[in-house]
């Protein structure tokens, strides 16, 4: 196998397919590499973890087919490191050879007969636009669970809904729920769990690939796996099997209780108290007033901190609720728009974070019990 091609255009290839690479310490060693393939003058670089593959096509000169699998994070620092220009790599069952000016390197190949196969999800693709499906991305993976010994909540559902397209993701702390009305990409009554790491890369891949928001993705769905297709590159992921949570029990139908505040007032008093915050169980207090919110967090080792920002309050009598100061911060960061709403029912149960511009992204909060 041979190729020749542009360094930063490599790099690129190198480092987005790199992503879907395995970083587990006790994984099968092929798969911390990265398969290349030179069929004519076009070069496929592929990342997989069984799991999430990775794939990208780019046009490679004086090339001679042929495949290897190379040691990913490694050819990509020595690709980078290099002077800009041309860069000719040659492999044979042994080992590759990188050469660019005067840098030359030899890098030991692994088995490609152990690299896993690259998955095909078949069926009519749909195609979305990218600009609110990357915002709805954005707004939902951050709910999503990190710990994989509750895999239902590692996920976002992506359910068809009479007015479009739903995503919903938990980790039981919070909830976040966006719609896209007026997108069909599942037929009626469908659900599918798709993991969040998977949209949290392709949502990293949309937000930086050029084309603007009206740039197409192809969407298709399968029995086990769903891909994702923008311009030259393919994100492809195992489907989690299981039934998602019943969120819609948490959804409350109104709401005593209604603050509106200015968001990056709010989300800047946060970030000043949060200073005082030593760990996770540390909550930030919010007092709501009709004349505004007083924000206090108390750190017995530590200290105290305050700060009074001008909102409007309206319903019940005063009322103090706390929260994770990280998650509350998360939910405000989501919204689109200048100001924010939180609607509340009490200090002991969910409140709502959501847009005074549109309903189509809600953001529920779970409060921390404070003595």
């Amino acid at each position: 196998m041979k190729l020749r091609c542009e360094r930063d255009v490599l790099v690129e290839a190198l480092t987005t397919a790199g992503r879907a690479v395995s970083s587990r310490g006790g994984a099968t060693q092929v798969l911390s590499g990265i398969r290349l393939e030179v069929t004519g003058d076009r070069l496929h670089v592929a990342g997989s973890d069984l799991d999430l593959t990775i794939e990208v096509e780019l046009t490679a000169a004086g090339g001679e087919d042929g495949a290897c699998v190379l040691p990913a994070r490694l050819v990509a620092d020595i690709v980078r490191a290099l002077e800009p220009g041309a860069v000719t790599l040659e492999a044979d069952d042994d080992e590759a050879r990188i050469v660019a000016g005067r840098s030359q390197f030899a890098v030991r190949t692994f088995p490609i007969g152990d690299f896993p196969r690259l998955p095909r999800v078949g069926g009519e693709g749909v195609v979305i636009t990218a600009g609110d499906f990357t915002e709805a991305l954005r707004q939902v993976v951050r709910a999503a669970s990190s710990d994989d010994a509750r895999p239902m909540l590692t996920g976002v559902l992506m359910s068809a809904e009479e007015s479009g397209l739903r995503l919903v993701a938990t980790d039981s702390y919070r909830l976040a729920v966006r719609d896209l009305p007026g997108t069909t990409v599942l037929s009626e009554g469908q659900h599918v769990l798709v993991p969040a790491r998977a949209l949290g890369e392709l949502q990293r891949l949309l937000s930086g690939t050029s084309g603007g928001a009206d740039r197409p993705v192809t969407l298709y769905i399968g029995e086990f796996e769903a891909s994702f297709e923008t311009g030259t590159v393919r994100l492809t992921t195992r489907l989690i099997e299981g039934e998602f949570p019943n969120y819609r029990q948490l959804l409350p139908a109104t709401y005593p209780n209604r603050l509106s505040v200015d968001k990056e007032t709010l989300l800047d008093a946060v970030r000043r108290v949060k200073l005082l915050v030593k760990d996770a169980t540390t909550p930030v207090r919010v007092a709501l007033r009709p004349e505004g919110i007083d924000l206090r967090v108390v750190t017995q080792e530590v200290g105290q901190a305050s700060e009074d920002v001008d909102a409007k309050y309206e319903g019940g009598p005063d009322l103090t609720i706390a929260f994770n100061p990280s998650y509350l911060m998360d939910g405000v960061e989501a919204i689109v728009g200048s100001e924010v709403i939180l609607e509340t029912i009490d200090s002991t149960k969910p409140a709502t974070v959501r847009s005074t511009e549109n309903d189509n992204f809600r953001y529920l909060l779970m409060p921390v019990r404070v003595s």
